[in-house]
């Protein structure tokens, strides 16, 4: 019979190595993934092979106080390499100068728009464009939030599709007809596609675009490419391979507008409004009984800023956490329900042993095992197994996500840089990992306590190169 101290040590042994399993077979399917579908040559031949076919998109970019990062952004958007599309630049209420330096930087001037009202939103103030550039339009609102600055670009747009970005961040040219893909290749049927997101922090950035790629120097910085290399390479893109894909960033995603307008657009009252509106997109199809496709591409890359200052970075966890406890609270029907399929069992099935139980069991794991081991209530066989469990199986992990990415990939032109990243893959697993657990930890706090709000996010903006 195992005592207490044992059982103890055992759930949190179990449900990491359930993670570590998880995680193997996530990687595998990602193998498969980059296999099934190798990345595409750049340049002309993406041109020849996709722009005859690509539907109209329209790029709708949420912005609430950019100041520092909007007219970079707005022009890598404006810079893209489609044959059809408008970006649609949504404007949530600013308190600081994003509107007036889009307006000075662009020349632009007061228009008429209409719009439908599909989906909710606050008032629209006013529209911004200017005959010179006909595919930009500013879109002014009164402040309600991401998902209602979205849901106006979504009412304003008239292109059948849509690509949800982040206004501080950057596309690579060649991203929307690399996104963009899964619609052609089966029109009748996908009605979201994602994409990779990558750290800009370190990179040579010039007239809106990523010109040369470089490591930061700042360690929290480094830490986020590894942890982005994760959650994009490996699980989204494993999760989209089976069909079970339950978050797309809402720093880049593609979507069916009408499949959007029918969930009702993004939902306002939740920090997790990307995740939550993948979830409904599935709900909705199943309850249909309609085929249908939620893939990821890994190629095509958009660019963002991250934290580099602890608190930030500690808000910005905790509230990623908050955001996937609200989807899975407001949807938990779905949990291992016989008639959502796959996305019941694999797609929730994740949710629950990584977002749900994976914080709490963790950090109590770091609590008591050692406690427990140090005062003679469990023996070092447990100690060690609880050690490989959390240590050594999570920096295998790191590190075959590496080799996966220099193999199929190749984003780090130099060995220098793989062998930082590869120092990074253990280091932060010794203190960072556990700290990051704790984060979340709070943010599970803050969902039992119903609180709301992002908290105070600042950037230094796209100034060149960032380090």
């Amino acid at each position: 019979m195992l005592d207490a101290a044992q059982w103890i040590a055992l759930v949190v042994i179990v449900t990491g190595l359930a993670q570590t399993a998880f995680y193997v077979v996530q990687l595998v399917y990602a193998a498969i993934a980059l296999h099934n579908r190798p990345p595409v040559p750049r340049g002309a031949t993406l041109w020849r092979r996709y722009s005859d076919q690509a539907p109209p998109i329209a790029v709708i970019a949420p912005a609430y106080n950019e100041e520092l990062t909007v007219v970079e952004s707005v022009r890598s958007l404006l810079a893209l390499h489609y044959p059809n599309f408008e970006v649609l630049l949504g404007n949530d209420g600013s308190k600081d100068g994003t509107l007036a330096r889009v307006i000075a930087e662009f020349g632009l001037k007061r228009v008429g728009r209409y719009i439908d009202k599909s989906v909710t939103h606050q008032p629209i103030r006013g529209f911004y464009a200017s005959p010179d550039l006909p595919r930009l339009l500013v879109i002014d609102k009164e402040n309600g939030g991401k998902s209602a600055a979205l849901n106006a670009g979504i009412n304003a747009s008239r292109s059948p599709l849509f690509c949800a970005i982040d206004a501080d961040s950057i596309l690579e040219t060649d991203a929307l007809l690399r996104v963009v893909r899964p619609f052609i290749d089966f029109p009748d049927r996908t009605i979201a596609v994602g994409g990779t997101i990558r750290i800009a922090n370190g990179c040579t950035i010039d007239a809106g675009r990523v010109t040369g790629v470089r490591l930061p120097r700042n360690f929290l910085a480094l830490v986020q490419i590894m942890e982005y290399l994760r959650a994009f390479l490996m699980a989204r893109l494993a999760l989209g391979q089976m069909q079970a894909l339950t978050v797309i960033s809402g720093a880049f995603g593609l979507f069916s507008r009408q499949r959007v307008v029918e969930v009702g657009g993004y939902s306002h009252g939740t920090v997790g409004e990307d995740m939550e509106l993948v979830v409904k997109l599935h709900r909705h199809m199943r309850d249909l009984k309609l085929p249908y496709r939620i893939d990821f591409i890994p190629e095509p890359v958009c660019w963002t800023e991250c934290p580099e200052d602890v608190g930030v970075l500690a808000r910005q966890r905790s509230r990623w956490q908050r955001g996937a406890l609200e989807c899975f609270a407001k949807h938990r029907d779905m949990t291992f329900n016989p008639r959502y399929g796959r996305i019941g069992f694999v797609g929730f099935g994740h949710i629950v042993l990584v977002d749900v139980l994976g914080p709490l069991i963790e950090v109590l794991g770091y609590l008591l095992v050692p406690l427990l081991w140090a005062l003679n209530l469990l023996a070092l066989p447990w100690l060690l197994a609880f050690l490989a469990a959390t240590f050594t199986f999570g920096i295998a992990i790191s590190a075959l996500t590496l080799i996966l990415e220099e193999v199929q990939l190749r984003r780090f032109p130099r060995a220098r840089e793989l062998a930082i990243l590869g120092f990074i893959a253990v280091v932060e697993n010794l203190g960072y990992r556990q700290l990051s657990n704790v984060w979340r930890l709070k943010g599970w706090w803050q969902f039992a306590r119903r609180e709301q709000g992002w908290g105070a996010m600042t950037r230094k903006g796209f100034g060149g190169t960032t380090a």
